[in-house]
């Protein structure tokens, strides 16, 4: 357990709580919104020329807006909590860079490949899908180290890397089901093939880090199987499940409707595979709290000053609507299906 009980009443006892609930759903934020325009990328790789552009055309617009979620939750983490920050990114040095070069891979890529000559763009596709997945599988990475407790053994690292592959798999579902969601004909047809074959590796990502997260720490251990717990939290793996054979059964059923020019049920792959990431989010803050580094550092441990802490909660209200109403407004402008770009 960590050291002390902190005074609630006091900014410095609450102000961590309301810093580390802004940074949680910033960061879900973004592995729901840029973890699908990430997963087109990386299933670009198996699409047609032609395809290719519908794709991006269906994240075009929203793609570098969403990792505006990622900068507001790692300057919180930087500003709010810098001994973890230091801890954290100290430890995870080699995934971050990895992230960052994907990242900007992806950003120029995605400007040469609209003003390359014919015979270059191909070369600038391939760099889209490798920036796409060498960030995801960074990200998944880091969330495997973040579990473990940044051992750095052999068998840490090997289910870190396999993390990063099942996040990888993730991201695909998402995106997949977004390219449902966003187009039409053949592509949406090869979207459903492609969710069929992310799911269940996604599946099993989901239970590595379930069984993995109660090993490294007894206190975790203990908040998920002591009772009454174990009987209380039985319905976040139970409605998980319920939502991967609803994703399941709705591929199954989807070629055949999509088929007949009937969009019902289109949404479900996207919206189900939600639901999903909001649980294991819950599952995962649930076991973390409240840790930022499992029984190592806790959330007000390090922290920066009251006074500081109120600067920025006050810049934190001025610009989280801010970038909550511009996400709205661009999704409900450009709501609707996506058709090859034209230049």
């Amino acid at each position: 357990m960590y050291d002390f009980i902190p005074d609630l009443s006091q900014p410095a006892g609450w102000m961590p709580i309301v810093f580390m609930g802004v940074m949680g759903l910033a960061m879900l934020a973004y592995v729901i919104l840029d973890g699908y325009d990430l997963g087109v990328g990386v299933l670009m790789r198996r699409a047609s020329e032609d395809d290719k552009d519908t794709m991006i055309a269906s994240i075009g617009p929203f793609w570098d807006a969403n990792e505006t979620w990622l900068v507001l939750g790692i300057g919180i983490l930087l500003t709010v909590f810098p001994l973890a920050h230091g801890e954290i990114l100290g430890a995870l040095y080699l995934p971050v860079a990895l992230m960052l070069v994907g990242l900007t891979l992806r950003g120029v890529a995605f400007d040469f490949r609209v003003k390359a000559r014919a015979q270059y763009k191909p070369a600038w596709n391939r760099a889209f899908f490798a920036g796409s997945l060498l960030a995801s599988w960074s990200q998944g990475y880091m969330l495997g180290a973040l579990v473990t407790g940044f051992a750095g053994d052999i068998w840490s690292m090997l289910f870190s890397a396999a993390i990063g592959l099942a996040l990888v798999a993730a991201y695909c579902l998402l995106g997949a089901g977004w390219l449902i969601i966003k187009t039409e004909g053949a592509l949406q047809l090869q979207a459903v093939k492609w969710a069929r074959a992310s799911l269940w590796f996604t599946a099993a990502g989901i239970a590595a880090i379930s069984l993995a997260t109660p090993l490294v720490s007894q206190s975790i251990f203990d908040k998920w199987f002591a009772f009454p717990y174990i009987v209380l939290l039985l319905p976040i793996p139970l409605t998980t499940l319920i939502l991967l054979l609803v994703i399941g059964r709705s591929l199954r059923r989807l070629p055949v409707r999509l088929a007949q020019g009937n969009e019902y049920g289109a949404w479900v792959p996207f919206g189900a595979t939600v639901g999903v990431f909001l649980l294991a989010f819950y599952g995962l803050a649930y076991s973390l709290f409240p840790w930022l580094v499992i029984d190592r550092i806790h959330l007000w441990q390090g922290t920066t000053s009251p006074g500081s802490m109120g600067v920025i909660l006050a810049g934190a209200l001025v610009v989280l609507p801010m970038i909550v109403g511009y996400t709205v407004f661009a999704y409900r402008v450009f709501w609707g299906k996506s058709t090859t770009l034209k230049y």
